[in-house]
């Protein structure tokens, strides 16, 4: 791609979003945000994913426990177990693998859907009716997204906690209640916060990011795998470099 291309598609990006948050200002007048499709978006994206996001999230809680009792057993500080399990699952891993999963399924699935909705005149047909393809489509699953990740990440560190408590039995049996005394006693607000607005604005970057690359094919069938691989990439680099922002600006703050 040449420098004139990037550029032309920079400028795209952000007209493009322009697009979206003029028809989000207008949502109330909006006739073509479809409740059907934001239903059928969180029930792709978040409740059929509750089975992959629940394995990943046992298994971390699991080793982040394991490794922890192993390490900060012997200098006898097993309270730090739970430190780690807050400051490592549920300020970071937790938004930033759900993340990965929904861009897997979800960021792909939007950007290939499109796609072929562009390539086969869908859109032309959509507006040739009068109806706002960004307020019908985009808007629909971007609000569809951004709720299934905010329920996934929470879901992902209620999982991860209970997966930390039954691993923890093979070192220290200890009752879930003071496992969960233990735990609370260190997770703080501002965790809990950065947790869940990161998840927010993780879904609305995977979502906008998708239905750009997806809205952006011309003509050939040929440009919607190269348009959904686009939509992987800058949506994997988006949500780590957000990632990074908005946890140096909590340190910051706090």
């Amino acid at each position: 791609m040449t420098q004139e291309h990037k550029k032309k598609s920079f400028v795209g990006f952000f007209l493009f979003i322009a697009d979206t948050i003029y028809e989000l200002a207008h949502i109330r007048s909006n006739r073509h945000v479809s409740l059907v499709v934001v239903m059928r978006q969180i029930l792709f994206t978040g409740v059929e994913a509750l089975p992959l996001i629940g394995f990943i999230a046992l298994a971390i809680g699991g080793l982040v426990i394991m490794q922890g009792y192993a390490f900060l057993s012997t200098f006898g500080q097993g309270i730090w177990v739970h430190k780690i399990l807050v400051l490592v699952v549920v300020s970071e891993l937790s938004g930033i693998i759900t993340a990965l999963v929904v861009i897997a399924r979800s960021g792909t699935a939007i950007s290939t859907e499109l796609g072929n909705m562009v390539v086969s005149r869908e859109i032309k047909l959509l507006k040739s009716y009068g109806i706002s393809p960004i307020g019908y489509l985009v808007l629909s699953r971007i609000f569809g997204v951004m709720i299934a990740m905010l329920v996934l990440t929470i879901y992902f560190n209620i999982i991860a906690v209970l997966g930390g408590w039954l691993f923890s039995q093979f070192f220290n049996h200890l009752e879930f209640r003071a496992f969960m005394n233990d735990f609370l006693a260190v997770l703080m607000l501002p965790q809990v916060l950065m947790s869940l607005i990161k998840s927010i604005i993780f879904g609305w970057i995977i979502a906008i990011t998708a239905s750009y690359q997806g809205m952006s094919v011309i003509n050939a069938s040929t440009e919607v795998p190269q348009r959904t691989i686009k939509a992987v990439v800058n949506s994997i680099f988006a949500v780590i470099i957000t990632d990074i922002a908005i946890s140096w600006l909590f340190w910051m703050l706090g």
